[in-house]
């Protein structure tokens, strides 16, 4: 499903304002798109590609959203496709080549369907080295474009379907914040909403500030007026979504903390469950703590990366808080909120970090229910790329692993102490192991699967834990 809008007059001239402006280049695109299925007598599709973070996820869901509008129908794979977007991640190397494998094997399929439009677009075309490589070496691409302009796609799309020319638009600065454009929802009763885009934070490993620009906050009263119209859609569990939700309000006229932020949708009927990632701990106040306490549709979880317990290696981060620092917020959250579920994100092999003692540490004093937990990538540009005492793989390796054993271990530990009890679970879908099987998650975040009927997609059901596992839990539908 996804959001439609009236027709824009095409005879008065290009708009100068947005989102009329791409909305006026998406009615253009319409008539293209109808010509070429006259002629080809089939109907034209679109491939969207995300690569990353649930950011780029979301903003995907704008771009298919646009490109629907357009006239666009839906391939089931890329080489079905009329148009392909790649929406690319830049935070780790391996994201990087997986991109440029998969356009490598895209060439010969240009090569024999020349017609085919290939763009690219997201973190990783905000490097100026990335944009090089695609110049030479994948001169195929029609359409380049990063973060601060995606919404230009009808634009851009626009000027490469009448020009025939490769087109390449990478912006740099704050970038505007464009509201009220089409955008796809791939679950009815679930969204996610963009509060702020961009980091302030620069930590030395992080090249996210470098390609998502400076923090920008949506005004509340968009936020509020967006989440209302997918509640009136049926949505029941919205996620509220930044680089750093914590630091919600910046730059905007009314002074607004994001813990405010919460209790505004907290107000909103018909919301049930409300989520929001990621908090950076420097930022995490009493006030927000509070508000989580407070407010009965927030879930009992939190994502609250440390990624390393030793302050050395914390201060060569640039993370601004200290293992202490961080011990003291997980205990504060579980005062106030006995039964949140905390998980985390762990960086293992930063330069210097020869031992993870202090890591393991915290670790076993938090009691993650659950941990992404990765090895660190050297980041061109970043601070953290020029350090000495880069770390040996085969170390990096040896404690990654610990690390890794160590987070398991809790979360087999925590999932089992939930086995026999009675949980409230939204049913997200049918599991992909077992069609007779429903998926969904508690308020703490943590995975089931069950048996039940298909109607109940969409519906917060009473789930009886049956058996635990590392990583999920398995349960029974139980009427109270």
């Amino acid at each position: 499903m996804y959001t439609t809008h009236s027709e824009v007059d095409t005879g008065s001239g290009v708009p100068v304002k947005e989102p009329q402006r791409q909305l006026y280049y998406i009615e253009l695109i319409k008539d293209i798109i109808n010509k070429k299925e006259n002629e080809t007598g089939r109907k034209q599709l679109m491939y969207v590609n995300t690569f990353g973070c649930q950011m780029n996820a979301h903003d995907s869901e704008k771009l298919e959203g646009m490109l629907l509008e357009m006239g666009y129908g839906r391939a089931e794979k890329e080489t079905e496709a009329d148009f392909i977007i790649y929406n690319t991640c830049c935070v780790r190397e391996n994201a990087e080549n997986k991109v440029y494998g998969n356009l490598g094997m895209l060439k010969p399929y240009k090569k024999k369907k020349p017609d085919t439009i290939i763009a690219l677009c997201g973190c990783m075309m905000q490097q100026s080295s990335v944009t090089d490589t695609i110049r030479s070496k994948y001169s195929f691409v029609d359409i380049v474009f990063g973060t601060y302009n995606l919404y230009r796609l009808p634009e851009l799309l626009y000027s490469r379907l009448t020009s025939g020319e490769q087109v390449c638009e990478i912006m740099t600065g704050r970038g505007e914040i464009v509201e009220n454009l089409p955008s796809v929802r791939h679950f009815r009763y679930k969204a996610s909403v963009n509060i702020m885009y961009g980091c302030d934070n620069f930590c030395s490993y992080c090249i996210v500030p470098y390609v998502r620009g400076r923090e920008r906050s949506r005004r509340p009263e968009d936020i509020i007026a967006e989440i209302k119209s997918l509640v009136a859609d049926g949505v029941c569990e919205v996620t509220l979504l930044g680089q750093n939700v914590n630091s919600y309000g910046k730059g905007l006229e009314e002074k607004i903390s994001f813990a405010e932020l919460l209790r505004l949708v907290n107000d909103i009927d018909g919301i049930k469950r409300i989520r929001f990632m990621t908090s950076h701990p420097k930022d995490l106040s009493d006030e927000l703590i509070y508000a989580m306490r407070d407010c009965k549709k927030v879930c009992r979880h939190i994502h609250l990366p440390f990624q390393a317990g030793n302050n050395d290696i914390l201060r060569r981060m640039n993370r601004h808080y200290t293992k202490e620092d961080y011990l003291g917020l997980v205990e504060k959250l579980r005062e106030n909120i006995p039964d949140i579920g905390i998980t985390t994100d762990i960086m293992v092999g930063f330069p210097g970090e020869y031992n993870v003692d202090d890591t393991l540490d915290i670790i076993r004093k938090a009691r993650f229910s659950g941990a992404f937990t990765f090895i660190y990538s050297k980041r061109n540009g970043t601070p953290a790329a020029v350090m000495e005492d880069q770390v040996d793989p085969a170390a990096v390796k040896k404690n990654f692993d610990s690390v890794l054993g160590e987070v398991n271990r809790i979360c087999a530990e925590l999932n089992l102490e939930k086995v026999g009890k009675v949980f409230e679970v939204l049913a997200e879908g049918v599991c992909g192991q077992d069609e007779r099987l429903l998926s969904g998650r508690l308020e703490d975040n943590t995975l089931i699967h069950f048996e039940g009927d298909h109607s109940l997609i969409g519906s917060i059901v009473n789930v009886r834990v049956t058996e635990s596992r590392i990583f999920y839990l398995m349960g029974k539908q139980e009427d109270l």
